[in-house]
């Protein structure tokens, strides 16, 4: 999540860029490489939800078919004049419907949602009046349940994204954007959840890490950095100059017992800003949300970190691969929007157990 630009955009400027995604969408305009053998046939940029959202986050697909997206409803923007603000929602949308409600709401300020092998709904809830924990939610059953919710006797910081490896451990990313509450942890860090509830802090030198995805061999975990210079989303002063850190698609080599061990920068995208959450391909390809405003979109990086694709969007925050029939359609949340495109490459998802 990096919520800075969305939150700081004047209602002008946020007109300009939907004027341009909807010109992307009408005119099916898609900058591709020359290979071309990762857009489908004529395929374009879609909208196919914008209905009062504040910033759309985490896509992921449901094992029923759906598409699961958080709504991050920042507590300075949507406060009224008696003080009350909206608590935060998990959104779904029905492919064969187009019909897009309600799912949960509170929802904790999630921000990164995943689906397990089991169907369960993972979440990364974040701070400002979020839970600030990971829970996991049991589909058949509607309950939810507290997984991650302190280290060392203490809360997180802001829990961000989610990915899942095939042996069942959860990794996910804990920096801080926004938010009242205080920082408890020392360092802005990875962490992973294994199986038997044990977590243990894997990677401290990613400098503010936000997305996460394990590559499907197993053997590489993608870390995004995209440090901000601040704490404190809505509450600097656009004209207030910031020292933004490390902006950077890592590459971290995991082992088979899910230790982690800095391997290479794939992307550094200094001194512009750099992505925010990403996923992956059947073949490992990346598909990296990233919110360079010189440049906005989708950007489709081979495991070496070769660019192979730029799909032109709004200011992006995440992407998630459809399942079933929709495995090759690749969702994108931007702004107060769910976007989706049409791929020649199939989606990569846990298998089932």
């Amino acid at each position: 999540m990096v919520q800075m630009l969305s939150a700081a955009l004047t209602v002008q400027r946020r007109q300009v860029l939907i004027t341009a995604a909807l010109c992307v969408l009408s005119c099916g305009h898609v900058r591709s490489s020359e290979a071309g053998d990762i857009l489908a046939s004529g395929a374009g940029v879609e909208l196919v939800f914008d209905g009062g959202a504040v910033l759309t986050e985490g896509v992921a697909a449901g094992h029923d078919g759906l598409m699961y997206f958080s709504d991050i409803t920042f507590s300075h923007q949507t406060t009224d004049e008696n003080g009350v603000f909206e608590a935060g929602h998990i959104w779904k949308y029905d492919p064969q419907s187009g019909k897009t409600t309600i799912f949960r709401s509170p929802s904790g300020m999630s921000n990164g949602l995943k689906f397990d092998a089991d169907g369960n709904l993972l979440a990364a809830e974040g701070a400002d009046f979020g839970g600030r924990r990971i829970t996991r939610t049991d589909m058949k059953t509607g309950k939810s349940y507290v997984i991650a919710g302190l280290y060392e006797g203490r809360p997180f910081n802001s829990c961000n994204d989610i990915t899942i490896d095939e042996k069942g451990r959860i990794y996910f990313s804990d920096p801080r954007y926004l938010g009242h509450e205080p920082i408890d942890q020392p360092v802005m860090a990875v962490y992973r959840i294994d199986p038997d509830g044990t977590i243990d802090r894997i990677i401290t030198d990613a400098g503010k890490p936000n997305g996460v995805c394990v590559a499907p061999d197993q053997k590489t975990l993608y870390v995004v950095s995209n440090d901000n210079g601040n704490s404190g989303i809505g509450r600097i002063p656009e004209d207030s100059p910031a020292h933004k850190g490390r902006m950077a698609l890592l590459a971290y080599d995991l082992d088979a017992g899910g230790t982690a061990k800095f391997r290479s920068v794939l992307v550094d995208y200094a001194p512009q800003d750099g992505p925010d959450g990403l996923v992956v391909d059947a073949e490992g390809n990346l598909y990296v949300a990233v919110r360079d405003e010189t440049r906005p979109g989708i950007v489709v990086y081979s495991p070496a970190g070769e660019e192979l694709e730029y799909i032109e969007t709004e200011l992006p925050t995440n992407v998630g691969f459809g399942r079933g029939s929709e495995s090759r359609t690749l969702y994108i949340t931007a702004g107060k929007s769910l976007f989706r495109v049409r791929l020649q490459k199939e989606g990569y998802q846990l298998p089932l157990r």
